[in-house]
């Protein structure tokens, strides 16, 4: 193979650009997010945008990493990657530090990382792995096992971390195995099972469940010819019960106090300005407060008293919506887009499975993180402690980002070639 001048030739110069650009405005956001007349430097290491600001260094450091490695590295040690983060995830449970409840860190000195925040992309490489060889097909029992064994393995630990967040990202997965070929049935299922967890928390399980049993009769009403898949439908409505049953005692038996209210607050069962709905609604305040064109930037009021708690990491969008107001929020959300899109569309030109798989993996993270982010910040969605990608205050999550994105940049400037 000839060798490169330079480790960035062929590299995909928008996405480069757009991280740039989405890295640097999430830095003059946290810079934003905890401003007062106080701050001086924004490169005052003993503040939030003084440690991101090396956080920013230290990322630039790992795109070089990641740019020199041979690209066939990633698929041939994507098991081993994974296998070592899996290991840093046992490792939490025994001696992590614990941090607003979560069991999630390792602290060496005053150096903490999250490996729940590099799992995904480890998670990714193994699943792309794994789906990329050429025996392997999606519609197998066996390949269904093990890709469940793949995706599970991660979340379960990260859950035994008190994380729920980072745990749930694992079902975005989902899409990229759609894209190979999962039955759409599947995606019927999760529509009905989604629906059904929101029923059961709004209304009577036993309603719930009546109301299921009646559509279900309905369905084999309305069979064409006679035919009745009684067996099946009664298996159906069966699974269905135990969903139902398993909802509501996860509810009152398993979620938090916290969590609690702060699906009821959502479900619009209760009102609690003061407790789980503070945050978001002194968001949605901030958010509203900005109008078409914004305060201006480090003129946000809501941002400059503290009103909004955690915003320079949960709720850093409020930030852009008070100081950069609706047209600001358009164009980061529109750079986000950008990327997402600039990402599906080479996944789709990828030579290689395996670098099909990792990029669609990709656009799945990122879009996840960027709805249910959002989602808070706007109230659709429960707090469940999900950075905005490259925006959000903290280094793991970083670099977590930075690595997952650059090694499929590193894969698609390498398309040509067997990696």
């Amino acid at each position: 193979m000839r060798e490169r001048k330079n480790i960035f030739q062929n590299a995909d110069k928008i996405m480069i650009i757009i991280y740039i650009l989405l890295v640097l405005m999430g830095w003059l956001n946290i810079y934003a997010a905890v401003y007062d007349d106080t701050h001086s430097s924004i490169f005052d290491l003993s503040t939030n945008y003084g440690k991101q600001a090396l956080w920013i260094a230290t990322s630039a450091l790992l795109i070089f990493l990641v740019m020199m490695t041979e690209a066939r590295f990633f698929s041939s040690f994507s098991y081993v990657i994974y296998v070592g983060i899996v290991l840093l995830l046992v490792v939490v449970l025994i001696v992590g530090h614990e941090v607003a409840g979560s069991k999630s860190w390792i602290e060496i000195g005053s150096f903490r990382i999250q490996p729940a925040e590099l799992a995904k992309f480890a998670t990714n490489l193994a699943l792309a792995a794994y789906l990329g060889r050429t025996h392997v097909n999606i519609q197998k029992l066996s390949t269904k096992v093990v890709t469940a064994i793949i995706l599970g393995i991660p979340p379960l630990l990260i859950l035994a971390q008190n994380d729920t967040g980072s745990a749930i990202v694992y079902t975005t997965f989902i899409l990229v195995l759609f894209r190979e070929g999962l039955n759409g049935n599947v995606l019927v299922a999760g529509v009905a099972a989604a629906f059904l967890f929101i029923m059961s928390l709004l209304v009577s399980q036993w309603i719930v469940i009546g109301s299921t049993a009646v559509v279900l009769a309905f369905v084999a009403w309305r069979w064409q010819r006679g035919r009745r898949p009684w067996f099946a439908l009664i298996g159906v409505f069966l699974i269905s019960v135990a969903f139902v049953l398993c909802v509501d005692y996860a509810f009152h038996k398993v979620l938090e106090p916290h969590q609690k209210e702060r699906i009821n607050v959502l479900l619009g069962k209760e009102t609690d300005l003061k407790g789980a709905g503070y945050n978001v609604h002194q968001s949605l305040i901030a958010i509203g407060s900005g109008g078409i064109l914004g305060k201006g930037y480090l003129n946000g009021t809501q941002t400059k008293y503290n009103y909004v708690p955690e915003q320079s990491t949960d709720f850093i969008f409020c930030t852009v919506g008070e100081e950069w107001g609706f047209v600001g929020s358009t164009v980061v959300l529109g750079l986000f887009l950008a990327l997402l899109i600039r990402v599906i569309m080479q996944a789709e030109r990828q030579r290689t499975a395996f670098a099909r798989i990792y990029g669609y993996g990709v656009a799945s993270i990122l879009f996840f993180h960027l709805a249910i982010n959002v989602g808070m910040a706007i109230g659709l969605l429960p707090v469940v402690g999900i950075p905005l990608p490259f925006f959000s205050y903290g280094g793991s999550s970083l670099w977590s980002f930075t690595i997952l994105l650059f090694i499929f940049i590193k894969l698609d400037s390498h398309r040509n070639e067997v990696v």
